[in-house]
């Protein structure tokens, strides 16, 4: 698989508004947008370092993913995203290979990517996403 670059590395927090402050203030990052995604059940707030992304994930459902990831681990990093190209021929190939896929199929995630995610029991206990922009 070729990666090209850390697409963004997620961070579950619970409060965006409580947050952002850090980053921006104590950090010297600039938050560029904040998304919600319904189906994802998550609020996103992006800051840029160089060329990757911090994406701050608040839950809009405690029965959300990043609601139960912060149940029960707290909040912290929470996965880290690889950009791809053919996102559906790289989510076959590491099947093939033995990783077990959260998404058989691609999905629409913040900033109108692709997405798909690989079980952390996989990947040496990291939560892996592989995103495609398909409007480069």
């Amino acid at each position: 698989m070729e990666l090209s670059h850390i697409e963004h590395i997620g961070i579950a927090v619970k409060s965006l508004e409580d947050a952002i402050p850090y980053y921006e203030n104590v950090l010297g990052l600039k938050c560029y947008a904040i998304e919600e995604v319904k189906d994802q059940k998550v609020r996103t707030a992006f800051f840029k370092v160089g060329q990757t992304k911090l994406e701050l994930l608040e839950s809009t459902d405690p029965e959300g993913p990043i609601g139960k990831f912060i149940e029960k681990k707290g909040e912290g990093m929470h996965h880290i995203a690889f950009a791809v190209s053919s996102l559906e021929d790289r989510l076959k190939e590491v099947e093939k290979m033995g990783v077990r896929l959260i998404d058989q199929q691609p999905r629409k995630g913040a900033e109108g990517l692709d997405i798909a995610f690989l079980h952390p029991k996989s990947t040496f206990g990291v939560l892996t996403e592989l995103c495609e922009d398909k409007n480069k």
